[in-house]
């Protein structure tokens, strides 16, 4: 499979352009500087707030439950937020998520100055974080098309997923100097003041209006209408599962300050250096995908991405040597990433604009639960056993998940996107 990955990669019909040719957009430009902003301080306060739970707990199960904690806001919010997302104002929903994360970064911040920190209150203040999420996550993916004209929408997501991964090595990079010099609560701090900023480049966006006709309604009626259209979607429906499965197996986020301080042997800068590889790993695969205009056989690419993905995860599993971990780290980004952005395309290009926000809640239902649950799952088998064992039968479910999906569901692996030329 992994032949066959790098055979469509080279296939002729794959016809380049500009990896950067979206940002000639004023609107999408502004889009984007604003989610990298945002992107970048909520991967640090991710790392904080994971360093913050080893350090008063030094347990597995605690980095475990911050990824159930995290899912339940998802799991019960998520198709609310994609129905406001077909339902209220775009812009106004982006500034407001943004407002409340920020108080949530504010609240964590200044907990850990006075000292008041507990495992309870960061669960509390994680669970309202992704709650928030489930507001963001819908219209921030429903709003793309509306910037951009079709022609740049592969391209566009491929720099938004881009920003994404650059932001989570710039992230972890800053947050571990940050926390070695002034502790968690710079990092908290620096993240509410990011997603203030975030808030003045959505002001300017000028954003298509929904048309009164299309518009959802917050129904039962509505919700039965996206999870209807997302089960009816064979090639939806399937990535959905693929990307659900994938990340609940392979998701090792959480294990990976056990694998700095007590396999590797590294600090918090170098904590933040094993975040970054993946994304390091990540931006070179979506710089090269984001310069092809047109991509054939995407369901074959991207059941090979994630197979490479199962693979590079064995990989870091098994690994005591830093520097070949942080190179199979990268490999793994690498793989994520293109089946990332061929995934989001794919949904975007199938979707009606009028259900694009409940299409994104339904499936972020699924993308966040696979790897919330997944590090849930991780650092119980890691409490129960060892973190490397429990990240090499994540890898090892990964390709067995592929596997299955590429059998079970052959629309997935037949697609060739001819419906997707962007």
């Amino acid at each position: 499979m992994c032949f066959e990955f790098r055979s469509m990669c080279k296939n002729e019909n794959m016809k380049k352009l500009s990896p950067f040719s979206s940002l000639a957009i004023r609107e999408y430009r502004l889009f984007l500087a604003g989610f990298f902003i945002s992107q970048m301080g909520s991967q640090m306060q991710a790392i904080a707030i994971s360093w913050q739970m080893y350090e008063m707990t030094r347990s597995a199960v605690m980095l475990g439950l911050i990824g159930i904690v995290s899912f339940l806001p998802i799991l019960f919010l998520s198709s609310v937020g994609g129905i406001a997302a077909d339902t209220l104002n775009r812009k106004k929903l982006l500034v407001a998520t943004q407002v409340w994360l920020a108080l949530v970064a504010l609240g964590l911040a200044l907990a850990t100055l006075f000292h008041a920190t507990s495992p309870l209150l960061l669960f509390a203040l994680v669970a309202c974080n992704f709650a928030a999420m489930a507001f963001f996550g819908p219209v921030r993916q429903s709003i793309i098309p509306d910037l951009i004209p079709k022609t740049h929408l592969l391209n566009a997501v491929s720099l938004n997923t881009l920003a994404r991964q650059a932001a989570v090595i710039v992230g972890p990079a800053i947050a571990g100097f940050l926390i070695a010099l002034y502790g968690v609560k710079s990092i908290y701090f620096f993240n509410s003041v990011a997603l203030l900023v975030t808030v003045l480049t959505i002001i300017p966006l000028i954003i298509r209006p929904h048309h009164a006709h299309t518009r959802a309604s917050f129904s039962v009626h509505s919700f039965v209408e996206g999870v209807r259209f997302v089960k009816n979607s064979k090639i939806i429906f399937s990535t959905t599962l693929l990307d659900f499965f994938a990340t609940f197996f392979g998701s090792a986020t959480s294990l990976l300050p056990i694998f700095a301080l007590d396999i590797l042997h590294v600090d918090a800068q170098g904590l933040g250096i094993l975040y970054a590889a993946t994304s390091g790993g990540a931006i070179l695969a979506g710089l090269a995908l984001s310069s092809l205009k047109r991509v054939r056989h995407h369901g074959r690419i991207i059941l090979g991405a994630v197979f490479v993905y199962g693979l590079a995860t064995i990989g870091f599993g098994l690994s005591r040597s830093f520097c070949l971990s942080l190179v199979l780290l990268a490999i793994a980004g690498a793989g994520d990433m293109v089946s990332v952005i061929l995934r989001n395309t794919i949904r975007h290009s199938l979707t009606p604009t009028r259900l694009r926000g409940r299409m994104v809640g339904v499936n972020l239902l699924f993308a966040a639960g696979g790897p919330k649950l997944g590090d849930a799952e991780a650092g119980f088998l890691a409490a129960a056993t060892s973190a490397p064992l429990s990240v090499v039968a994540g890898g090892i479910g990964t390709l067995a998940a592929t596997l299955f999906i590429a059998r079970a569901l052959p629309s997935l692996r037949k697609y060739k996107g001819e419906e997707v030329v962007v």
